[in-house]
């Protein structure tokens, strides 16, 4: 239709409008009409269909929810005989059959809604009415009374709620490796770590145990779990998704998070999560967000400029990592991306706030200083030993207001980078991670380890950064073990359409590069 419109009227509001005869839009829908209807259903082996083409399925009459519901717990049931830590809590399958029951009944000769029988699970750090909210912690483990209003959207929008899964304790971590609930790992490797905090989000994602995950991001919980498990993880804009109901591990910085198996999915997702929360007191109004303004064709027609970190921060990234993004430049450049050299110092400046400042001791005030100083000896002992080393220290009053200064104007610097009306670039790419530790490494030298696993996600949450990690390759480990490798499209508050169009554009680049292997 675009092609065929007789004028094209761009904004800086993001919006475009075109205008053509109705004849022409008489002529696409008479073609959508004469398109044939599949006339068997489709084979279904277990492993979920996206969510568009679920949808599809059963708009046309061929999947039931029961089916589904069925498939998705047979599923989950098998592969609690690969890696049994995936979740803390599941819903009967009964209790799933009669929501399924419900929500047919309710939809019956009627449009579905946008998310209709889809199965999604979610952190167990997210409130959902009547059932416990745990943290991966028995001592601060509850009943939640309402569910959080980013949850409600999704189940309002047909979404199926199968469980709660599991998560670095607290929401504390980027390893997964720290929960009572046991240790989740990488889908590909027994081995290898899952990724945290929003461990058992990846996993039962990658896994294909539900369509898509509810996760969060506080330093990078989201993405880094997404890389290690060659999944598309999602931190939208904070404030833009409602936080109420989740338990904060940093109020600041916490954001809802969506992990799916694809692009398309996670967007999908997001539409329904992206509702202004007045009741939110960090939620962001619209009018007040950025959109991008670009060459309406978007940028693979139009092109995209694009940064990464300095050599000597790529250089701490394992050896095969460096060989990948090397040739994740290059494929952004095959595409349309012109690499533009940036200051990455407001970055690497913010990143060293968020552990090795006074930041840290937001955790303490958000989550409640007497639940840390009565419950410390209950927490898991790596846990522990970062809550207790903040509560013994000696932090001065007048150097927490001098780090909220430091944070304010790199915040500044970094946005300015991003800032397209003074010559700003589209995307900031980054590794997501800097290599893959074994589950023996990570126990072995949790908080250094931990610490490295941030180096490119830190930074997103003190500067207030929108970021999508997606796979860019694979590579091969001296055991033979092929184990994925992600990268971070990052932009400035508001522009996360800017980043996901970009993500996509190289993804497009990536399967056809896959195809012809």
């Amino acid at each position: 239709m675009v092609a065929t419109s007789l004028d094209i009227i761009c904004g800086q509001d993001g919006l475009f409008g075109y205008i053509g005869h109705s004849s022409n839009f008489i002529a696409e829908a008479q073609k959508l009409c004469e398109l044939k209807q599949p006339c068997a259903p489709p084979t279904f082996d277990g492993v979920l269909p996206s969510i568009s083409e679920l949808q599809q399925q059963y708009k046309n009459g061929l999947l039931d929810l029961e089916m589904i519901v069925r498939s998705v717990f047979d599923r989950i049931e098998r592969y609690e005989t690969v890696d049994p830590s995936v979740w803390i809590s599941k819903q009967s399958l009964e209790d799933v059959l009669e929501a399924a029951k419900e929500l047919s009944a309710k939809y019956a000769g009627k449009p579905l809604p946008r998310l209709f029988g889809i199965p999604f699970a979610v952190k167990d750090s997210i409130d959902v009415a009547g059932l416990v909210t745990s943290v991966a912690c028995e001592s601060f483990a509850y009943i939640a009374d309402s569910t959080a209003p980013s949850i409600q959207h999704l189940l309002d929008a047909g979404a199926l709620y199968i469980g709660k899964v599991n998560l670095d304790q607290l929401a504390t971590g980027l390893s997964g490796c720290r929960s009572p609930y046991g240790i989740p790992h990488c889908v590909y490797s027994t081995d290898h770590i899952s990724g945290g905090s929003s461990s058992g989000s990846g996993v039962a994602v990658a896994a294909g145990l539900v369509s898509f995950a509810i996760g969060t991001d506080t330093a990078g919980s989201t993405r880094v779990p997404a890389a290690l498990n060659g999944i598309v993880g999602f931190k939208p804009t904070k404030g833009t998704i409602s936080a109420r109901g989740l338990v904060p591990a940093c109020k600041s910085l916490d954001t809802i998070t969506i992990m799916a198996p694809n692009l398309q999915d996670a967007r999908e997702v997001w539409y329904i999560l992206d509702e202004h929360d007045p009741l939110d007191p960090y939620a962001k109004l619209p009018s007040s967000l950025v959109t991008w303004n670009v060459d309406f064709r978007g940028p693979k027609e139009g092109g995209f400029t694009f940064g990464i970190p300095p050599l000597s921060l790529l250089e701490t990234c394992s050896k095969a990592y460096q060989e990948l993004f090397q040739a994740t430049v290059e494929k952004l450049r095959s595409c349309g991306g012109r690499l533009v050299d940036v200051d990455y110092t407001p970055f690497t400046k913010a990143g060293e706030l968020l552990y090795d400042a006074s930041l840290v001791h937001e955790r303490l005030a958000s989550m409640g200083h007497e639940f840390f100083v009565q419950n410390i000896d209950t927490l898991h002992p790596t846990i522990k030993s970062i809550f207790q080393s903040a509560l013994s220290s000696d932090i001065k009053a007048w150097q927490v207001f001098h780090d909220q200064a430091a944070q304010t104007r790199y915040t500044m610097q970094a946005h300015k980078i991003f800032n397209a009306l003074e010559g700003g670039i589209d995307t900031l790419v980054v590794p997501s991670v800097p290599f893959h530790p074994t589950i023996k490494e990570m126990l072995d030298n949790p908080l250094v380890l931990n610490s490295k696993l941030g180096t490119f996600t830190h930074a997103g949450n003190v500067v207030d950064l929108c970021g999508v990690s997606v796979n860019a390759g694979w590579m091969e480990n001296e055991d033979g073990v092929k184990l994925p490798f992600g990268v971070t499209f990052l932009g400035g508050t508001g522009y996360d359409g800017k980043v996901l169009d970009v993500a996509a554009v190289f993804m497009d680049v990536v399967k056809e590069s896959c195809r012809d292997m």
